[in-house]
């Protein structure tokens, strides 16, 4: 078993794998470099001696400077490093696009909408407009429990505190993800559940639908009606019986989407998992797919790498757009742009914001990036895409799900039992993690410390993704857990 790594030639640093004691003696790249103090699981240690504010460098990438004098086999973190970044930057492209060689076609067993959309799950949602009506959607999908059999799959009621007393683009945040969610092809009926004097009331929301079929979607305004349970029952069994129609069919991979999302972080995450989703999404693009890679501030540090692989110009000018977006989002609101990582990365080894940064990126492959989509656009170019949401584990990986994403790969080297209005699978970046969160993990990739290859795991992997895809439900969809969040993003009236 491996237990540290030094990830690229040119790094002055290594991670330890498992925890190491002072005195261990390891010997990277034929050195023979003795232990100071004990290094934590995830955990960095110098190959050198780095002086003061000198570049510490992992993953070949500056990931900071030595706050002081760090002699070889020190402990590096947040006691001896600081953040390296700025502000707002100028930013040159420097095109380094490396082509994803095509491969043999795979397929899944999904649904075909009439629209001749693709979708991974048959469900039915409640969608609200407005969060008045929450508890009633909930009340709605507690009674509606018996449609679920036959092809019908699951009835999910997607509560949320918006919808009213927004203004300008808050307003139109929610209006925009509310639209995407009831078209997304993963529900084979939605019921849009309106109270009646909100902003966001349905014949407003249905601007913002443009065509769909009147077979799969239905409206209920609830101050219209004198029994609003007994109404939305009804449409809801309308609803199913449409839903039922529908069969799995052998469907190619080149119609998946799938979101890529990382959260509850440690040292491993950015040497183990991430690196494995990466590897998938170049499989998938390989046979057509679409990736869709989120979280802008934490690409901060890292985004030159993805910048540079923009397949043109004009996607390299909104990938600079999108980070200083985000950057002046931060600003606006007297927020330091690098207050990141979180208490719980820290804990877990990672260091500064360049260091989750580039640990976050290597989720997206190699591949070059053929779209960047504006928060609640939906995704329009095959290939690897980004997309403007926050770091937030639910509102990114609802602006995955609104985004067209049929399911969301979420990596952890900590655990989180969240879910998102699709399918959503956990993936572990350690063992332990696994062995202990037995009912929130899908699939660990803690095994790449032993002697199993990346591309070993990466089409074990994929398989799985496949199978999920085809019907096997993940940990929190066995929960019933159905989660959403929307980013809030301006006063409340």
């Amino acid at each position: 078993m491996k237990t540290y790594l030094k990830i690229n030639p040119a790094d002055n640093t290594a991670v330890a794998l498992a925890p190491l004691s002072a005195g261990t003696v390891v010997m990277p790249d034929d050195l023979n470099i003795t232990l100071k103090e004990d290094i934590p699981q995830g955990h960095k240690f110098a190959l050198c001696d780095i002086s003061q504010g000198t570049e510490i460098i992992k993953y070949g990438y500056p990931i900071g400077i030595a706050a002081t004098d760090i002699p070889a086999g020190t402990w590096i973190h947040t006691h001896n490093i600081r953040t390296g970044l700025g502000e707002l930057l100028t930013y040159t492209y420097d095109r380094q696009v490396q082509e994803v060689m095509p491969t043999e076609e795979r397929f899944f067993e999904g649904y075909r909408r009439a629209d001749g959309k693709a979708a991974v799950r048959n469900e039915l949602w409640i969608i609200p407009t407005v969060g008045c009506v929450n508890n009633v959607a909930q009340a709605i999908e507690r009674k509606a429990q018996y449609l679920v059999k036959g092809t019908v799959e699951a009835v999910a009621a997607f509560p949320h505190p918006y919808g009213c007393s927004q203004m300008g683009d808050d307003q139109e945040n929610t209006r925009k993800i509310l639209a995407d969610l009831i078209m997304h092809p993963n529900a084979g009926g939605v019921l849009v559940l309106g109270l009646g004097c909100e902003n966001s009331n349905i014949d407003v929301l249905k601007k913002y639908l443009g065509d769909y079929d009147e077979n799969r979607i239905k409206f209920l305004v609830c101050q219209d009606v004198e029994d609003e349970v007994s109404e939305a029952i009804h449409l809801l069994e309308e609803l199913a019986g449409y839903a039922g129609t529908f069969r799995r069919e052998p469907i190619s991979c080149s119609e998946l989407i799938i979101g890529m999302k990382c959260g509850g972080s440690d040292g491993l995450s950015g040497i183990i998992a991430n690196p494995a989703v990466g590897a998938f999404s170049d499989l998938l693009i390989s046979k057509g797919g679409t990736t869709i890679l989120t979280e802008v501030p934490e690409m901060f540090g890292a985004e030159t790498q993805l910048m540079n692989r923009c397949e043109t110009e004009e996607l390299f000018s909104k990938t600079v757009d999108l980070i200083n977006d985000f950057k002046e989002y931060f600003k606006s609101h007297g927020q330091t742009i690098y207050e990141n990582p979180s208490p719980g990365n820290k804990k877990g080894g990672i260091s500064t914001l360049e260091d989750k940064s580039m640990g976050c990126t290597q989720k997206s492959g190699t591949a070059p990036v053929r779209g960047v989509l504006a928060y609640g656009e939906r995704v329009k170019e095959k290939g690897l895409n980004l997309l403007s949401a926050p770091g937030n584990d639910l509102v990114a990986s609802t602006a995955l799900a609104a985004s067209g994403a049929h399911i969301v790969l979420f990596t952890t080297g900590r655990g989180t039992p969240f879910s998102s209005p699709v399918p959503t699978v956990k993936i572990s970046t350690n063992n332990a993690l696994y062995e202990k969160k037995g009912k929130w993990i899908d699939f660990n990739c803690g095994t790449l410390v032993a002697d199993e290859t990346l591309s070993d795991l990466r089409d074990r992997f994929f398989d799985y993704v496949i199978s999920v895809a085809s019907g096997e439900k993940v940990k929190s969809e066995n929960a019933g857990f159905h989660d959403m969040a929307i980013f809030k993003h301006g006063v409340t009236l």
